[in-house]
């Protein structure tokens, strides 16, 4: 049977559905009904598989020229919706900030997406909301990284961040990531757009773990072919060790390339330059 892998927001959550006499490319635009209701969403992966699962919703066709038509309709409806939504939220003095309209395709429901320091009671809020759209009101609390996803923006390192480009599932960070990746531990230094710590020390964590493995320990004294010294710096990114010799010149070489190892106060004189042994 054939299965789709389908997303209904940027980098959002794959939501997999059957499908069945269509021919279904990666990008193309379908229309189906997921946990929300029925909008258009766009395939990012086609599988096969054996058994049919009842808990999955088939493809309900291929978008058509009148669904996207109605579907960019549907963007310029939720700006409105969106500046409605805001402006009662400040009359009924409510504390949340609005993040995200969504209507469905068939309009039958709109989902309104917000963030709030804790539980808010806005059910005024979604009776006014439902007298004036005539349809079904639906608020949804977010996270700061959905947030963070919904809004984009840039990352510290300057590209755009990872939640918004790439990363559809959030996992927990700890500063200890951020130590065993010797960054300085400073929350504002490793914090992302959201104000959390940045989701790549999760996601990278595991080329670190992978090199600290093989990487020789700092401070210890690491030969690489002809070139001899002091581990000075290691670098997870390139796979490369910087070593200071002899001459205090820093040489940086393969972590491939190590052969000999000797750890810190193995070495005879005070300064720690004698010649290794093999």
């Amino acid at each position: 049977m054939n299965l789709a892998l389908i997303e209904f927001s940027n980098a959002g959550q794959l939501y997999p559905f059957f499908y069945t006499d269509m021919e279904l490319k990666v990008k193309d635009k379908v229309v189906a009904e997921y946990e929300r209701g029925i909008n258009i969403g766009t395939v990012m992966k086609l599988q096969t598989v054996g058994d049919i699962s009842d808990d999955l919703h088939f493809v309900l066709r291929k978008a058509t020229k009148e669904d996207l038509e109605i579907y960019a309709e549907n963007l310029e409806l939720s700006k409105k919706a969106f500046e409605v939504c805001r402006q009662q939220i400040k009359e009924f003095e409510l504390n949340m900030k609005l993040v995200k309209v969504e209507y469905m395709l068939d309009r039958s429901k709109i989902v309104f997406y917000f963030v709030a320091p804790g539980r808010v009671d806005f059910r005024n809020l979604v009776k006014k909301l439902a007298s004036l759209f005539k349809t079904r009101i639906e608020m949804r609390q977010i996270g700061v990284r959905d947030e963070a996803r919904i809004i984009g923006g840039l990352g510290l390192c300057g590209d755009e961040l990872c939640c918004a480009r790439f990363l559809r599932t959030f996992n927990p960070v700890s500063v200890k990531m951020a130590k065993d990746q010797n960054l300085n531990i400073n929350v504002k230094k490793i914090s992302g757009a959201c104000g959390r710590l940045m989701c790549c020390l999760w996601y990278e964590e595991g080329m670190y773990e992978e090199f600290m493995k093989v990487a020789p320990k700092l401070d210890s004294f690491a030969k690489a072919g002809d070139v001899e010294g002091k581990v000075v710096y290691v670098n997870p990114i390139k796979k490369t060790v910087i070593l200071r010799n002899k001459e205090n010149l820093m040489v940086e070489v393969d972590v491939a390339d190590i052969r000999t190892i000797q750890e810190k106060g193995n070495r005879g004189d005070e300064n720690g330059e004698e010649e290794s042994k093999e």
